[in-house]
């Protein structure tokens, strides 16, 4: 009896000590399950982001690198609605931000200017409204930044002349008003960028940044 006693003294107590299913203590995968609760899936694009896994690298739509960390978030053309919080700014490792073509809404969070990894933004075709975040200038591995198609107000930050390695930059079709920077690789941007805004043209030379207000 002794022995049955025992082995049942130790299985239960190994029944106490056995983890209970929660939430992923990953950073990323805590942030990734914040933006779904912003967001209505009505076609279950995101069935497969369960909060219970070690990480979100088993996620569909999203990718990681060798390391388990993720480096790309694609939901582009994906049906989804809602908003995004600063979680997002977590995600240290991310490249690329597709949530293009979505019916996203509210205010571009500014702690995506956290993302110092960050190569691709596409954003548009959505609802944002506000101003486009001046924590984008810490965005120096950015190449390509989509705004277009929303409804953005405010003027273009002059932050954002200092990202040198900026290859395509698109606001047009918004509500953006004042002047069009002509420093960094604003110089090289088409004008098709810039269309149906309020915007008065390039700025002048010689004048202050701030001189032309919205």
């Amino acid at each position: 009896m002794a022995p049955l006693f025992l082995c049942f003294c130790l299985s239960f107590l190994l029944l106490l000590l056995s983890p209970i299913p929660a939430l992923s203590t990953n950073s990323e995968g805590n942030a990734l399950h914040a933006l779904r609760s912003k967001l209505s899936d009505p076609t279950n694009v995101l069935q497969s982001w369960d909060p219970t896994l070690v990480n979100p690298c088993t996620w569909f739509h999203v990718t990681c690198d060798s390391n388990s960390h993720v480096i790309r978030l694609d939901l582009g053309n994906s049906n989804i609605s809602g908003t995004l919080g600063p979680e997002l700014g977590k995600l240290k490792h991310l490249q690329y931000l597709e949530l293009y073509r979505n019916d996203i809404s509210g205010r571009i969070p500014k702690e995506l200017g956290n993302l110092k990894n960050l190569i691709g933004m596409d954003l548009y075709d959505n609802k944002f409204e506000g101003e486009i975040p001046k924590s984008f200038a810490k965005l120096k591995s950015l190449k390509f930044l989509r705004l277009n198609n929303n409804k953005l107000t405010g003027s273009i930050p002059r932050e954002l002349t200092t990202l040198s390695n900026l290859k395509v930059f698109d606001v047009s079709s918004n509500d953006l008003c004042g002047t069009i920077p002509v420093d960094g690789p604003f110089t090289t941007f088409p004008m098709e960028s810039f269309d149906n805004n309020r915007l008065s043209g390039p700025e002048l030379k010689g004048l202050a940044p701030y001189d032309f207000q919205c």
